[in-house]
């Protein structure tokens, strides 16, 4: 006799029966299990959360006073029928891929993930499933992404080149997650690093986790560009073309994410330059992480699902799409 799905998809989100819980739910539930702290995946609202030790500071400055639960990395929790466990994703600092068991039938629940160890995110953990739901933000052959040393050095020889020009680099990017990467690479030696408010809070919140990131200024109404000779901006793609933006003079404009990879897409944000960097897995990646789980049924949610979802059974895996109201990374805040 067939047995009932370990998680089953609806119009709130992933489902676990067994758990009576929901993963990463975009409506409101009574128990969520949350992966991490983009406002994709993490939604006010919610009666009760449980997330990683890691991500409860972000959540709490993001969601405010929630009622949320905290599980160290690996740590078995058992909730109803099932056995759940968090294990790191290597996506942004606390991001963890969310492990359900019942009945001896495992399935793995991604959220957003990259295999490539960033420094400052707990690299991601390979899990053996039954079943994987991943996703495909990058899912097409054209995005390989280069070594991080490679993509640093292409940043800072930008902001001296600017410098050389008299400009001012602006260099847009996500508020949690690839705004603290990129401080990792930046070398404070050139000048200082001024950043808008978005960032600079989300970087205090993790600066008290204990990473290690270098000293930056947070951009006030009374910031200009004359007082902090040769610095770089760190900025939310919003601000960009904005008053915010035009306090810093003659500006060149950079913008750090996986779509940069696309031409088109650096046409269209008018970007004078484009480093390919993301936070999530690129086709190789992806193609590893879902080798390594040893699962035959694979769901596809977010980014090229149909492409990637054929791709898949091509190599022999039960895959198929599912729709879902995540968003992987876009050039706006959206997700961030």
């Amino acid at each position: 006799m067939a047995r009932d799905p370990v998680l089953t998809f609806t119009d709130r989100g992933i489902y676990c029966p067994a758990g009576d819980f929901h993963i990463d739910p975009w409506r409101p539930v009574p128990r969520a299990l949350i992966t991490h702290g983009h406002s994709d995946h993490a939604r006010a609202g919610h009666a009760a959360y449980l997330a990683t030790d890691l991500a409860a500071p972000v959540l709490r400055h993001r969601l405010g006073e929630i009622a949320l639960e905290t599980v160290r990395y690996g740590e078995v929790r058992r909730i109803g029928g099932a056995e759940v466990s968090f294990h790191p994703a290597g996506h942004v600092p606390g991001s963890a891929q969310i492990r359900v068991a019942v009945g001896g039938e495992v399935w793995v629940v991604s959220g957003d993930y990259k295999l490539a160890d960033d420094g400052l995110s707990t690299p991601f953990e390979p899990l053996r499933a039954h079943a994987f739901i991943t996703e495909s933000t990058f899912g097409l052959p054209v995005f390989r992404w280069a070594p991080q040393a490679q993509v640093a050095e292409q940043i800072n020889t930008w902001w001296r080149d600017c410098l050389a020009e008299g400009r001012t680099p602006l260099l847009g990017a996500y508020a949690l997650g690839k705004a603290q990467r990129l401080l990792s690479l930046l070398d404070p030696a050139i000048g200082p690093i001024l950043t808008h408010g978005a960032i600079e809070a989300t970087t205090r919140v993790l600066r008290g986790q204990g990473l290690a990131l270098p000293d930056t200024v947070q951009v006030t109404p009374d910031t200009r560009a004359a007082d902090h000779p040769g610095a770089l901006v760190l900025a939310t793609p919003s601000a960009f073309g904005t008053p915010w933006a035009r306090r810093f003079g003659p500006v060149s404009t950079g913008f750090a994410s996986g779509w940069m990879q696309l031409r088109g897409v650096r046409r269209r944000r008018a970007a004078d330059r484009g480093f390919v960097i993301s936070d999530h897995a690129d086709w190789d990646g992806l193609n590893l992480a879902i080798r390594e789980t040893g699962a035959e049924k694979v769901f596809v949610t977010h980014g090229y699902t149909e492409i990637f979802a054929q791709w898949l059974r091509t190599q022999g895996l039960d895959a198929r799409v599912v729709p879902t109201e995540f968003s992987g990374e876009t050039l706006d805040e959206t997700a961030a």
